[in-house]
């Protein structure tokens, strides 16, 4: 069995967060706010680190890219191409490459957590009690950071409730986030 490396720790971290903040981009009903756009940047950040960062791990085969070096390779022109088509305003292209994208990196976790001689499998399996707290810490960031952006990660009806998340200042619309 392989070993955590501060470099697998953190490319396990940077897919479990894009995991969490992608699931809650596509999952809101609003699309194309400011909100939408702080959280779709911190999401991409995050797809780029964690793509990027699988090219200094070389586990499967050591010393040697794999296969699945193939697909980071794949998914950092994905996200550029999403990142070009959300600039240009190519909606339909930019929604496309994101949600490729992101079920690609389901995929790329499934996969992952397959096969039990895996770094997160054997985690879950020894260690169920901190790949569970760690997850949940991921994922409490995830929200934290939606949040910060101007998300609202509570249910709709709470959300319209409360009214416009906006206010009139001096004639001219301003957040109030």
């Amino acid at each position: 069995m392989h070993t955590w490396t501060l470099l697998i720790a953190l490319h396990a971290l940077g897919a479990t967060f894009s995991l969490a903040v992608g699931a809650l981009v596509i999952l809101r009903r609003k699309k194309g706010d400011l909100a939408h756009r702080r959280v779709g940047r911190v999401w991409m950040a995050a797809m780029y680190w964690t793509a990027g960062s699988s090219f200094g791990i070389r586990a499967l085969h050591p010393g040697h890219l794999s296969w699945i070096h193939g697909l980071s390779a794949w998914t950092l022109v994905s996200l550029t191409v999403a990142l070009w088509a959300a600039r240009t305003h190519r909606t339909k292209l930019h929604r496309d490459f994101v949600v490729g994208s992101y079920f690609g990196l389901v995929g790329a976790g499934l996969a992952a957590m397959a096969f039990p001689v895996r770094l997160a499998p054997q985690l879950l399996i020894h260690r169920p009690l901190v790949f569970t707290g760690i997850v949940a810490a991921v994922v409490l960031v995830a929200l934290a950071v939606a949040r910060a952006c101007g998300f609202n990660t509570r249910h709709p009806a709470a959300a319209q409730a409360e009214g416009p998340a906006v206010a009139v200042q001096a004639g001219h619309l301003v957040e109030t986030m």
